[in-house]
């Protein structure tokens, strides 16, 4: 334990037993169920529903959540482990656990009624449907508070119109949370997020989107014309839309950063697999002295990142505030993922240009982490603020 001059600080370098058990499990059902059809569903882009289910059946969608609701119990520290472990064998599949863990049911747990809790989070928990998470849009990413779909107020219905873009597990989910501006005269403060289920009228599916990387997560635009949904269905109060988006963006960040752990853990894990079996210039390319420099770095990256992403869970399931650290560990651990990802091609060569080997998918995969829920620019800006916020 290492106490610092403010408030105590628990800092464990050491997997409970239960963790490393959730850790073993995961392992062994990544590589049993998760790893075999990575690579079937990535060129088509096809969303792996199968596997889905059955890592419902494991209680992965719903890893750090009560069991009163469907949740699997376990911490947010154990939450990374799972998606570190997925993302390792299919960086896809963790992506979609993560949205409808972080992004879907989290502010539902976190901000919905208890009628809300039983209709949208406890059928979502157990897997037995998909959530997503309608933020973006075309002309709003990094400026989240620059949202033109809108909602008007009729009665006890909303009446909304607009588009989202480039919504993860969106082409096949059951219900989203959108984010809608009720009063624009008010900026940030006049957006409000409403819970909206597939098949309301006016709520329309687009094409699915074909991205470099993480290709089966359903990935596509919504948009809303005169789409009528209950008043009910809002989550929190009008005007409190953007406090519940930062709120959930801050789990929904050290997700991403455990992703990407796992996506560097798969590069390091393969390069030094290839290394070991591959000769040039009649030795094993693992006793080249440029190779071994290579996979020391990644090596020591990959531990540096997974121990931030621990930090930040460990903040999450203490109570306090951890905005900074989820920032600091989603810069961080992309920036090892994309890193890690480069060598990685490197050291497999001509091969690792090649669709037949994995280093290829690794490379496209990472570079997605520096971008959603957050770029590396947003997160500098986040972990600058909170700096100059406690400088004053």
């Amino acid at each position: 334990m290492v106490q610092g001059p403010s408030r105590s600080r628990h800092v464990h370098l050491d997997l409970t037993d239960e963790q490393k058990i959730l850790q073993n499990t995961v392992r062994e059902f990544a590589q049993a169920e998760v790893n075999p059809p990575a690579r079937e569903i990535d060129e088509p882009c096809r969303f792996p529903l199968e596997t889905f289910r059955k890592a419902a059946e494991l209680g992965l969608t719903g890893v750090a959540f009560p069991d009163e609701y469907g949740g699997a119990g376990f911490d947010h520290v154990a939450y990374t482990i799972v998606i570190e472990e997925i993302s390792r064998v299919c960086a896809s599949t963790g992506a979609i656990l993560s949205v409808q863990n972080s992004l879907f049911c989290d502010p539902i747990h976190r901000f919905g009624t208890e009628e809300q809790k039983q209709r949208f989070l406890v059928p979502f928990l157990r897997g037995e449907k998909i959530g997503c998470f309608a933020l973006t849009e075309p002309q709003a990413g990094s400026n989240a508070s620059a949202l033109t779909t809108k909602a008007v107020l009729q009665g006890d219905r909303y009446v909304i119109n607009g588009t989202k873009a480039w919504i993860t597990n969106g082409g096949v989910a059951d219900a989203c949370i959108a984010f809608v501006n009720t009063q624009p005269e008010k900026g940030e403060k006049g957006i409000t997020a409403l819970v909206i289920e597939k098949g309301t009228p006016g709520f329309a599916v687009g094409k699915e989107e074909k991205k470099l990387g993480i290709s089966a997560t359903a990935c596509v635009e919504l948009s809303f014309s005169e789409c009528e949904v209950p008043a009910a269905n809002r989550l929190g109060q009008e005007g409190e839309g953007y406090k519940v988006a930062l709120a959930t963006l801050d789990g929904g960040r050290i997700g991403i950063a455990a992703q990407a752990v796992g996506i560097a853990r798969a590069c390091l894990e393969d390069s030094l697999a290839y290394a070991k079996e591959r000769q040039a210039f009649g030795q094993r390319i693992a006793d080249i002295q440029a190779i071994q420099a290579k996979l020391a770095d990644m090596a020591t990256e990959l531990d540096a990142a997974r121990l931030l992403v621990w930090k930040a869970a460990s903040m999450r399931d203490r109570g306090e505030r951890h905005s900074a650290e989820a920032a600091t560990a989603k810069l961080f651990a992309s920036d090892v993922a994309v890193r890690a990802a480069r060598e990685c091609v490197q050291i497999f060569g001509g091969y690792g240009y090649l669709r037949d080997y994995p280093a290829e998918r690794h490379y496209r995969d990472a570079k997605i982490t520096e971008i959603y829920e957050g770029t590396s620019e947003i997160m500098q800006l986040v972990i600058a603020g909170q700096m100059l916020e406690s400088a004053t």
